[in-house]
């Protein structure tokens, strides 16, 4: 039987290699879901359920974005300036043929974006390596990495994520305007968007001298900070303090302000050592895994996916909370494609992915019983 058009050439290679490991990961999150309420339902005397469980696929951010995509910023405080207008934005366009229907609109777009990121994930590296294997196994990973249930839930991520990979087989083609394009749309997607403009210079800088497109070039370098810069214009015009995104973020019980990453690091290994909270103290083995795949990024992968990297997980460890490093860990997605590299031996290849899927769902069963911060 002959194949729709949709479903041939490089397209269908990568839609086919992305759809299995998006299926499996959102079994598994039904998986830990579940758990979850039978641990609490069945095993809590008090059967009291965190607010996490009702809260359902809108849980933590996910009803931040819910909120902000129904009622508009001016509608729900100054507090949720520190979520970026990307997500929301799209939310309320896809909620209009749904009669009005965020929640739904939000679990739409959320997780056709997570889709779309294993595609494009898939075809980047398929482009960079020409290698099968290893581009359906960086899709898989990244559907099954246990902070991927966030591309499940309804936050930011799974654009960002694909946004960025999008980038960058931009800036490998030497497609500047598509870089730029998408990197702008990265900066109203997340704080960490403008970090795009760092690997987009290193590309820009390889055949500078002698290049007819540099405007192009340009425009690959500055999308993503005048991305974040339309939206702090904004905040400015409306609230006078265009500064309120990031200082938001950095309150006591959020980002907790800047620390240098060190002894943020030192902080969260003592936790674990010394019997500290669990969710802080869990940050910690997660730490060292990243610092060992940004080591391989930088030996096999080309210098501008390192530079990524290492600026993503820099920001993350320069706050004094690391709530939340996981997923920071996930947009820095050639740390994937890392994991993904050092996992070739099938044997190998099958324990990870065994094991990411089952703490996936395990990660799942300690967010919504209210015992870890995605």
């Amino acid at each position: 039987m002959k194949l729709p058009r949709l479903l041939r050439g490089p397209l269908g290679d990568d839609l086919r290699a992305a759809w299995p490991a998006w299926v499996v990961a959102r079994g598994a999150v039904a998986l830990g879901v579940l758990l979850a309420v039978v641990a609490v339902d069945e095993l809590r005397p008090d059967g009291a359920r965190p607010l996490q469980l009702d809260q359902g696929f809108f849980a933590w951010d996910a009803a931040w974005y819910r909120d902000i995509a129904d009622h508009g910023y001016e509608g729900i405080g100054r507090e949720g300036l520190r979520f970026f207008p990307l997500l929301p934005l799209l939310v309320r366009a896809v909620s209009l043929p749904l009669f009005g229907n965020v929640g739904l609109a939000l679990v739409l777009v959320v997780n056709v974006a997570a889709f779309a990121a294993g595609v494009v994930v898939h075809r980047l590296v398929r482009e960079e390596t020409g290698d099968r294997a290893l581009a359906a196994r960086s899709a898989w990973l990244l559907a099954l990495l246990p902070p991927a249930m966030v591309l499940v839930l309804g936050y930011a991520e799974a654009i960002a994520i694909g946004l960025a990979a999008g980038v960058f087989l931009a800036l490998r083609r030497r497609r500047w305007w598509w870089a730029a394009g998408l990197a702008l749309l990265a900066g109203l997607c997340r704080p960490t968007g403008v970090l795009l403009a760092l690997p987009a210079l290193v590309e820009v800088l390889r055949g500078w001298p002698g290049a007819r497109d540099r405007v192009g070039r340009l425009a690959a370098v500055v999308g993503a900070p005048v991305g974040t810069g339309v939206f702090l214009a904004w905040v400015q015009w409306k609230f006078d303090d265009w500064s309120l995104p990031l200082s938001l973020q950095n309150t006591s019980d959020l980002r907790g302000g800047w620390d240098d990453p060190f002894t943020a690091t030192w902080s969260t290994v003592r936790s674990l050592v010394s019997g500290g909270e669990l969710g802080e103290g869990l940050h910690a083995p997660w730490i060292g895994l990243f610092a060992l795949l940004l080591v391989v990024v930088f030996a096999r992968w080309p210098f501008s996916y390192g530079v990524f990297a290492a600026a993503v997980l820099v920001m993350a460890l320069s706050a004094e909370n690391l709530g939340s490093i996981e997923r920071y860990g996930l947009f820095a997605f050639p740390l994937v494609l890392a994991l993904a590299t050092v996992t070739a031996d099938p044997r190998v290849e099958r324990a990870v992915l065994a094991v990411s899927g089952a703490a996936l769902t395990g990660f799942t069963t300690l967010v919504f019983v209210g015992a870890f911060v995605p």
